[in-house]
């Protein structure tokens, strides 16, 4: 039987608070572009309302905040959690170019390209995660099913405008 590894509350509350607030950085280029640029443009019918965008983001951050503590809790110098880490890493930096092409460049197209590198990237980062720890590639699919929306959206913008 495999021995449950004890949870350390502190340093889990660590990792969530380190991912909502790199998640934030990308609200730098969309909030002031919502109002000014976004409002303006042709969307799908489908698109929810602005106000739903924070709430599910904050949920994702939070979930992948979790996600990433029980990786990391298995020994960041182990190959498989370290590489698994450098993937989680590269989604993340990848997550946060979105908004900042997207809404800071007004650039739809290079942001359907990135949110497609970002969206490849989640399923690696799930599968690595996967192999370290089951519950913290599930934890992932919610992200992965929000970006697929997001890619949706995005492309809606892109072929509407």
């Amino acid at each position: 039987m495999l021995a449950m590894k004890k949870i350390v509350y502190w340093q889990l509350i660590l990792f969530i608070i380190i991912c909502e607030v790199l998640g934030s950085i990308g609200s730098v280029f969309t909030f002031p572009n919502i109002q000014t640029w976004y409002v303006f443009l042709k969307k799908s019918p489908l698109n929810p309302p602005n106000w739903v965008f924070g709430p599910v983001w904050t949920l994702l951050f939070l979930l992948m905040g979790i996600s990433v503590y029980l990786v990391w809790r298995n020994g960041w110098k182990k190959k498989n959690v370290s590489d698994s880490l450098l993937i989680f890493g590269g989604q993340f930096f990848f997550n946060i170019l979105w908004s900042v092409v997207f809404f800071g460049q007004h650039s739809p197209i290079k942001g359907l390209l990135i949110i497609s590198v970002l969206w490849i990237l989640i399923i690696l980062n799930i599968v690595a995660f996967w192999r370290v720890n089951k519950t913290a590639g599930l934890l992932l699919i919610p992200y992965l099913l929000w970006v697929s929306f997001a890619s949706y959206l995005n492309l809606m913008v892109y072929l509407l405008n």
